[in-house]
């Protein structure tokens, strides 16, 4: 749950930064977006970029988790 709330609001905001980096590179001083549907396209991609990244990361840190745990109980034999 945590990282869908964070992958939500992360898209949100990533939707802005990659809008400012368009305006930046080409020298626009706004952007349409043309309507809410891309613009809910936009960050239903981002969304579901970070969420990946969340969820590989959690993958991680739990097999790194587990094998701390298992090489911790292999020393103490």
């Amino acid at each position: 749950m945590i990282r869908m709330s964070v992958a939500g609001v992360g898209g949100f905001f990533l939707v802005f930064v990659e809008a400012y980096i368009v305006m930046f590179l080409k020298g626009y001083q706004t952007i349409d977006f043309g309507g809410i549907s891309p613009f809910v396209t936009i960050w239903a991609m981002n969304f579901f970029f970070l969420f990946t990244i969340l969820t590989h990361l959690k993958l991680w840190h739990d097999d790194r988790q587990a094998a701390r745990e298992e090489t911790c109980s292999e020393n103490d034999y």
